[in-house]
């Protein structure tokens, strides 16, 4: 409870910053928190109601306003790394919630084919480099495209966000380093809930802040709340303006608070915001981070400076709630994958079949002359019309 913000976004430096902003980028922020409230307000309506069968997750609500203060630093070809909490990051770098919705339900039209669910969701020609259900991964991700943009002398900025658990992960100590060491231009983004999976952030780490890890690089490091969006971008804007003038690598630590479970909908009850009884935090807790709803602290904002007005903003949550409800058509509408699909991308073609998968359904007898996928794919067709392959 130490940790809560104020009720009201605060004046100064950074409010003053994102006023300034022409009134379509403000607009836009809104509608992409927004628009990942009730996106993942809907899966976790369908999974608790229990009537479809839908992928889980890791849910991001109450997250929002670091995903959507980041990315409004961005250029469309700048990069992220995401992870396995990262339905908001995608929908602030604009990625297609037809798509992703469709993912959750396993069809072909889903943006990995129906075969990623939650934690692979990617569209790389929106520079998203993909979730990933491995602890960590993306900061050494993100340092990797950081590289590749500093040799091909490009003025990309690539950037990588994760948890206040991921931050303790060696991965993010050597990337950490090796970006500081070439100067890339990269930044990493510790989204602190507090909780890793299910332990306070005070029995697993060794400092107060998590951007004290950075301390002794000697680069920007800093810890902001991060359900302020106009504090996020404030210092987000920053690290992308030295990134892409050449001056390397910066951490920003944004302290904030998962209304959900670590992962599915436990302690989550169908029209009710927010997962309650858990035993590892308290009902207390979540109310009152609720009460600092990223989206509704920046509408009070929005309206207090008078850049918006609450019909105008009533509109915009009209309209997300349209897409929502119609990405939820698409994905019902769509196909499931064909079961031979499932084997797509498990081998590359190549000259010479492979031997494990030959192994596994061909009989030795007709293994002699698998030399090449077309001979290969001749016995597998023989052996098909002799035997039953299971």
């Amino acid at each position: 409870m130490k940790w809560l913000p104020p009720i009201d976004i605060p004046d100064g430096a950074a409010s003053t910053a994102l006023a300034a902003l022409p009134k379509e980028k403000l607009a836009d922020i809104y509608k992409k928190m927004f628009l990942n409230y009730r996106f993942e307000t809907m899966l976790k309506d369908i999974n608790v109601e229990g009537k479809e069968a839908i992928g889980s997750g890791h849910m991001y609500v109450g997250e929002e306003a670091i995903a959507t203060g980041v990315m409004a630093c961005l250029n469309d070809d700048d990069m992220i790394a995401s992870t396995h909490r990262g339905h908001g990051h995608l929908i602030a770098k604009g990625g297609n919630i037809n798509g992703m919705m469709a993912e959750f339900f396993a069809k072909e039209t889903g943006v990995s084919g129906g075969f990623g669910g939650s934690m692979h969701l990617t569209e790389l020609k929106l520079g998203i480099l993909g979730m990933n259900g491995i602890v960590g991964a993306g900061w050494g991700i993100a340092a990797g495209s950081a590289l590749a943009t500093q040799v091909k002398k490009g003025k990309q900025v690539s950037v990588a966000l994760a948890g206040d658990g991921a931050s303790n992960n060696a991965c993010f100590h050597d990337a950490l380093r090796n970006a500081t060491l070439y100067s890339l231009p990269v930044i990493f983004v510790i989204e602190n809930n507090f909780f890793n999976i299910s332990v306070p952030m005070a029995v697993t780490t060794p400092s107060k802040r998590l951007s004290n890890y950075g301390a002794s690089l000697d680069i920007p490091c800093v810890s902001v709340d991060g359900n302020d969006v106009a504090a996020v971008y404030y210092v987000a804007k920053q690290a992308v303006d030295r990134a892409r003038a050449g001056k390397g690598p910066s951490l920003i630590e944004a302290t904030t608070f998962r209304w959900y479970d670590h992962s599915g909908f436990a302690g989550a009850k169908l029209g009710v915001d927010g997962a309650f009884g858990l035993p590892y935090r308290s009902d207390e807790e979540v109310k009152q981070w609720q009460t600092r709803a990223p989206w509704i602290r920046y509408g009070k904002w929005l309206i207090a400076k008078k850049l918006m007005t609450q019909d105008e903003i009533t509109a915009i949550e009209k309209a997300v709630q349209k897409t929502i409800d119609d990405s939820v058509v698409f994905a019902k509408a769509g196909k499931y994958p064909a079961p031979d699909k499932g084997l797509q991308f498990v081998y590359a073609e190549g000259k010479v079949a492979p031997k494990q998968f030959v192994d596994g359904i061909v009989p030795k007898e007709f293994q002699v002359n698998a030399t090449t996928n077309d001979e290969y794919r001749r016995i597998v067709a023989l052996y098909e019309q002799t035997a039953v392959l299971s």
